[in-house]
């Protein structure tokens, strides 16, 4: 079994900055891709940001270049920088992985960027 939770939302002004935080229970953080998502109001969930156990990222192409996800495997704690954000950047972020074939989602962190 697998805990996730997300912290550091808020309110944010188009252009600021915001970091994420994702606490994961479990001694085998380490091995495990780790991902950030993203639901925005009468939209789906997209992926935003994703990180391999050994380091590797992945990020979708619309925040290419403004967000930054990194993990700390001693703290079992995964992050998203997320700088220059825009309004359309405001969702609620959830934290994933996927762990011996079961999904774990953390219960999200409300993101509003807003002048």
């Amino acid at each position: 079994q697998v805990q996730l939770v997300e912290s550091g939302g808020g309110l944010v002004q188009p252009g600021g900055s915001l970091r994420l935080s994702c606490a994961a229970s479990g001694s085998i953080f380490s091995r495990y891709t780790m991902d950030w998502h993203r639901q925005a109001p009468g939209k789906q969930r997209e992926l935003v940001a994703q990180i391999t156990s050994d380091g590797s990222t992945n990020y979708a192409d619309s925040v290419k270049g403004r967000f930054t996800i990194s993990r700390d495997n001693a703290k079992n704690t995964v992050y998203l920088q997320m700088n220059r954000v825009k309004p359309e950047d405001t969702a609620v972020y959830y934290c994933h992985c996927i762990q011996r074939g079961m999904n774990y989602w953390g219960e999200g962190t409300l993101v509003t960027v807003s002048s």
